[in-house]
Order: structure tokens, then sequence, then C-alpha cells
């Protein structure tokens, strides 16, 4: 049987073999499988910060665990509860928690085109982007490429829903031990993500754009916080050290090629 064409722009040549006629259910229980190495556990302890970020806000539980299921994204909630707390309007929560998430956009961008099939609805698709965030989007680009295209989505929502519930259980917790928390330490376990994020990235560069990415973001970042500001700092800095590391790659195929040619 031959593989099925793969979308246009696509990256990736799935073979389709007996794996690819496998129910659903199972590539859904291979995607809470690997939430369930490492990524599952970086959630929970990240969203009781969360959590007991919440319960200082003196906002209700469920106010709390619908924030996790509708923002869904630990830096935004931060800001939300953060905003709260020093009693910003809700028109400048809303849109500073919307400039936070900007920084999604490149995820969903080149994850979804590798999710969704021909006669994927639009609701569907929408429902995929907004389970994009930052642990699923580093597990799923290094894993999905090795997933047959018809049970890739199977495996996405397995994988997403998993984070998503061991996120609202913490964020239960977290509320729950607000008091026994110390406030320093629940702070710090905002920290787990970002820095599972960068080992993720490591783990997953290939090519040398990648590790040239990187370093640009981890250089630029400090050097233009504080001229950009809160807000779009990430966008900004994302986009000079995406293009920086675009144009370097260019350059070295370009002089590597020119090298074979002599």
């Amino acid at each position: 049987m031959q593989p099925p064409p793969e979308r246009p722009g696509e990256p990736t040549t799935a073979k389709l073999d007996d794996t690819a006629v496998q129910p659903h259910f199972h590539w859904a229980l291979k995607g809470f499988l690997v939430a369930a190495r490492l990524p599952i556990f970086v959630m929970a302890f990240t969203f009781l910060g969360v959590g007991s970020l919440a319960r200082e806000a003196g906002v209700p539980l469920g106010v709390a665990l619908l924030s996790t299921l509708t923002i869904w994204a630990g830096p935004a909630q931060v800001i939300y509860f953060g905003a709260l707390i020093n009693g910003v309007a809700l028109p400048a929560i809303a849109l500073s928690i919307s400039l936070s998430s900007v920084r999604l956009l490149p995820m969903c961008v080149s994850l979804l085109p590798m999710l969704r099939r021909a006669g994927t609805s639009r609701i569907a698709v929408v429902y995929l982007a907004h389970n994009v965030a930052v642990t699923a989007w580093a597990e799923s680009i290094r894993a999905i490429r090795d997933i047959p295209h018809n049970r890739r989505i199977a495996w996405f929502i397995g994988l997403t829903h998993s984070l998503v519930i061991a996120a609202c259980i913490s964020t239960y917790v977290g509320y729950a031990l607000a008091g026994a928390l110390p406030h320093a330490f629940a702070a710090g376990l905002l920290f787990i993500t970002p820095i599972y994020f960068i080992a993720a990235l490591a783990r997953n560069a290939r090519e040398p754009i990648d590790w040239i990415a990187m370093s640009s973001g981890l250089v630029l970042a400090p050097l233009l916080k504080g001229v950009v500001g809160a807000g779009l700092d990430l966008l900004v800095i994302g986009l000079a050290g995406g293009t920086l590391a675009w144009g370097w790659q260019k350059r070295l195929r370009a002089r590597a090629a020119g090298e074979t040619a002599r």
C-alpha cells in the first residue's frame, strides 16, 4: 500500500504500514505515555505555583481551574493573577494576556500543518491550536514525523489532554496548599517550564540553524528586553534571532556549495 500524499510544505513522509490502521485510542495512549515520561511532571510542578498565585489573587477555585483550561499558558496566567492582585482593569489584562500569547503563534504555524489532514474541520483546527503550548510543542515537533499522518491528531490529543489534566489537578492542589507553600518556592516552580523548554530545544536540535537560533535568543534576550519592553519582547527577540539564524545558515550553505563546486 502506498503512503498518502503529504500536505504542501509537509517536511516528512510518514510511512503507511500496519501501525497506521491501529485504533485511534492506541495512538492516544501512546501520546499519554510520552507525556508520562517527564512532561506531565513538569506541568504538575509548574501549575502548583499557578494555583498558589490564584489563591493569593483571591479568585474562587473554579476561576483558577477555568483559567488553566482556557488560557492554558503558565506565563499568561501569572500575568492574569498578578494584574488582579494589583487592581488592573480587565481590558488591560486581556490585552496583556493576548500579547504574551503571541509567542505561541510560530509554534502553531509550524505544528498544525503536520497535524491536520484533508477534511479536518476549522473547529477541529482551532481546538488543536488551543492545545498547542510550550511543553506540548517541544514534544510534538520532535515525535510527530514518525507517526502515521492519519493518527497524528489522536496522538496529539492523548499527549495534550494528559498535560491539561495534570495541570488542572496541580492548580487545585496548589490552590489548596497556598498557605503552606512558601511564596519564593511557589514562584520558583514557574521556572520549571522554561528550563525544560530550553533543554527540549537542545535535545531536538539537528541543524546548525537550530543552535544558532537558540544562541541568538539567549544573547539577545537580556540586550533587547529593556529596549522593547514587556509584551512584545519575545516576539521581537524571536524574530530577530530567527532571522539572524536563517541568514547565517544560508551563508554557511552557500559557502559549502562554493567549496564543493571547486
